[in-house]
């Protein structure tokens, strides 16, 4: 198994892929949450289920970009979302539209808040500063068990995974709020895991291999790893498509991601942080 003598075809895809997203990006911009951007967020039981389209009726008449999903057990709450500043009356006033419709009571508006963008920009910092702290620690602890050369072809890995997981956000326009936090935490862990794997059999090859040939070495170790990290990462997957199927709106959202930064972990594993050690350690001594 030669995966590491082609590691300029691994790299060239990842980078054509980031690429890629960053164009988009550059062109259409991240489709940023309220959570992110401010705006305003209500919640409305209205005693049975609803197709969506019966809301929409409602809502494009205020925000044709309004995301809507449904809560409870049954389905009969609708949340709202829109990133336009709707002040109390303008919020009073999307009420009544449901409430003449489905003859509710005022009680029936069950949440209706309204976000600045103070509020936004502050969660945006804290998912940054959440982010790097995590790497850090990685780095630090990959670093502590293993040499530095292992830290820091992990960290490059992870960067990779979480560029390509903001490009999925990008390129299928996912909303990123609260949740994209946690899908990037969620992948970060996920691939330091499947990381550390390969490592941890680089680091046994070489204790027992007489040559120091890094690039033999890495590739007997992922040859012995690979069904380990292939099976376990489509268990996974397995359950999170499941929840993309027949999850909800909000949780699809989280999901459709989730996927592709867990698959460009159990990528970056073999084909990124393997050949980065390599190249590390053949024009350095750490």
């Amino acid at each position: 198994m030669k995966i590491i003598e082609k590691t300029k075809l691994w790299f060239g895809l990842s980078l054509t892929i980031i690429a890629i997203g960053f164009v988009i990006m550059l062109t259409s911009g991240l489709n940023y949450g309220i959570d992110f951007t401010g705006g305003t967020l209500m919640e409305i039981d209205l005693h049975k289920s609803v197709p969506t389209n019966e809301i929409r009726a409602i809502t494009d008449s205020i925000d044709k970009d309004m995301t809507i999903n449904f809560l409870g057990k049954d389905k009969n709450i609708v949340q709202i979302k829109t990133k336009k500043d709707l002040n109390s009356d303008k919020r009073q006033e999307v009420f009544i539209k449901f409430k003449d419709k489905y003859g509710l009571k005022n009680n029936d508006l069950m949440k209706a808040d309204q976000f600045g963008a103070t509020v936004g920009k502050e969660i945006r910092n804290k998912a940054v500063i959440s982010t790097i702290i995590a790497a850090i620690g990685m780095l630090i602890y990959v670093s502590f068990r293993f040499e530095l050369s292992y830290g820091i072809a992990a960290i490059i890995a992870l960067i990779h995974d979480v560029l390509i997981l903001i490009c999925a956000y990008a390129v299928f326009r996912v909303p990123v709020d609260s949740p994209f936090v946690a899908a990037v935490l969620t992948v970060v862990g996920y691939s330091i895991n499947d990381t550390i794997v390969v490592f941890d059999r680089i680091r046994e090859n070489m204790k027992y291999s007489k040559k120091k040939d890094y690039v033999d070495i890495a590739n007997q170790s992922i040859k012995q790893t690979i069904a380990r990290s292939i099976n376990t990462s489509l268990t996974t997957l397995t359950a999170i498509v499941a929840l993309y199927v027949l999850g909800v709106e909000s949780i699809k959202d989280f999901t459709l991601p989730l996927i592709v930064g867990m698959a460009a972990g159990t990528y970056s594993s073999i084909f990124i942080a393997s050949p980065i050690w390599v190249l590390l350690k053949s024009k350095t001594k750490m």
